[in-house]
């Protein structure tokens, strides 16, 4: 029983900081837009006696918002070596020293009359939720024993949406949301990452890493000890020994052999599709359209911050529900599922929204849509995108898969954010039809190519994938011999 507690323990030590920062961070900028957008203006009225026009103070917020973003993107390339050469435990601790710049600045932005410090602080916030939205689910699926390890690496995407919720509260104007209060919410980040700094290093480094990467095989046992007690580990052993044995002699791969290796191919297409697609699939943007859907459906507009809590919480109860079953629905049913239901939702969600004004119960139907949406979402792309670039490549492709993974999250997020305010312009309320055919095309790609990788080792889904890889070869295997002997002979 103590054993499970560790590897309990563990997962809160690597989540608070980790990938609840990234929750956390998109949402406690909502609450101050007003307040610092006139924060800007009277500061640069200050400095110039000059107000800024209106369009000014919307570029320079949306240079603001879009930091994060860039941010996550820088944070997702280091994230890689880091990981390689730090270690994964390593890399989350240090990981905290952005977040710790981030909140100095954000906090004494207002003090020091400067803006800029907002923005370089939202950006540093960016790297440290790339890094950890990288090394997190690599260091838990690696720490995780097999039969719990979808289980153990979803808890990601439990703290991003437990991040998002308590974002929403702490952003509501009874507790830091208020005009006198933004800096000290915006700083607010600082203190997941002070109980990382006290709780993590009590805990083992990835037994995985240990022994593949760094060959310690002394440590490797001893961190296994640590997090599954006196219980058996010979077969647990043995299987990482196999693992080792046949990365043996590499070692960790960049970015750019990922693309050029034949026998990768599968793998990084279903991560790239994947990846993309979890930020291009629209449930972002339901956030934007939230707050419009429940003012037209006659919520009075103070009450509004709190009905928007409820679809952050939305997000929280299907990522925990999707934790306890996805060990034994599998990965591609929760995918599959996930997709074919937001598919469904958008196309009933933009009916809703034309008919908006033309009948009175439609603004409930698209609440009901926004909801219905988020909740798809919730139980199947939000979590298992994160475990499968784990699972489908080596310990030595690990990493470089997962720098791609990142790159393009935070690279589609950006686009997204940018994109769909003129999405909205040019098509109204048909906005969410590129939503729906990347989630159609997503859900065919999962049902006609990705393979269940549900408790199997490492080495077995990196079998399955090879034969995949290689049968375009194995049918033009009758012509090899003579193409040999040709080139022999010049």
């Amino acid at each position: 029983q103590l054993q499970s507690k560790i590897l309990i323990l563990t997962i809160c030590a690597a989540g608070i900081g980790g990938t609840f920062q990234y929750g956390y961070n998109i949402s406690i900028i909502n609450a101050p837009t007003l307040y610092i957008q006139t924060f800007m203006n009277k500061t640069w009225l200050e400095r110039t006696g000059v107000p800024l026009e209106s369009n000014v103070i919307l570029l320079l917020w949306s240079f603001t918002v879009s930091a994060y973003p860039l941010g996550g993107l820088t944070g997702a390339v280091v994230a890689g070596p880091m990981a390689i050469v730090l270690g994964r435990k390593m890399s989350l601790l240090l990981n905290n020293v952005f977040v710790i710049i981030a909140a100095l600045l954000s906090g004494f932005s207002r003090m020091a009359k400067s803006f800029e410090m907002i923005m370089i602080g939202r950006f540093f916030t960016g790297m440290n939720a790339g890094v950890s939205m990288n090394v997190q689910p690599m260091y838990l699926a690696e720490s995780a024993p097999k039969k719990l390890r979808g289980a153990v690496a979803l808890t990601s995407a439990s703290f991003t949406a437990l991040g998002l919720v308590l974002g929403q509260v702490v952003g509501l104007r009874e507790l830091l949301g208020g005009e006198e209060s933004w800096p000290f919410l915006l700083a607010s980040n600082v203190v997941p990452a002070l109980i990382q700094l006290t709780a993590l290093p009590w805990f083992p480094e990835s037994p995985r890493y240990l022994l593949i990467d760094r060959g310690d095989k002394e440590s490797c046992i001893s961190a296994l000890q640590k997090l599954r007690g006196t219980s058996d580990l010979s077969a647990e052993l043995e299987e990482m020994l196999a693992e080792e044995a046949a990365v043996k002699g590499q070692r960790a791969k960049n970015p750019w052999e990922l693309l050029q290796n034949p026998a990768l191919r599968w793998q990084l297409m279903s991560v790239v599709v994947l990846s993309s697609a979890m930020q291009l699939c629209g449930n972002d943007s339901m956030y934007f359209y939230a707050a419009y859907v429940f003012q037209e459906a006659g919520i009075p507009q103070d009450k509004i911050p709190y009905v928007v809590i409820g679809t952050g919480s939305c997000e929280l109860i299907t990522s925990i529900t999707c934790n306890m079953i996805i060990d034994y629905a599998g990965r591609r049913p929760l995918l599959l599922g996930g997709y074919i239901f937001m598919a469904g939702w958008a196309i009933v969600f933009m009916v809703a929204l034309s008919q908006q004004t033309q009948i009175s119960w439609m603004p409930y139907l698209s609440m009901a849509c926004i909801f219905a949406y988020i909740l798809s979402f919730g139980i199947g792309p939000a979590g298992v995108t994160g475990v499968l670039p784990t699972e489908v490549f080596d310990q030595m492709s690990r990493p470089a898969a997962y720098m791609i993974c990142g790159s393009l999250l935070w690279f589609n997020l950006f686009l997204v954010g940018t994109a769909f305010p003129f999405i909205v312009k040019s098509l109204s309320h048909f906005c969410y039809i590129p939503f729906l055919v990347v989630c159609i095309c997503t859900a065919l790609y999962v049902g006609f190519f990705l393979p269940e990788t549900k408790g199997k080792s490492f080495l077995e889904i990196s079998e399955e994938f090879k034969k995949r890889n290689f049968k375009a070869q194995t049918h033009s295997g009758f012509y090899k011999g003579p193409e040999e002997i040709k080139s022999t002979v010049l």
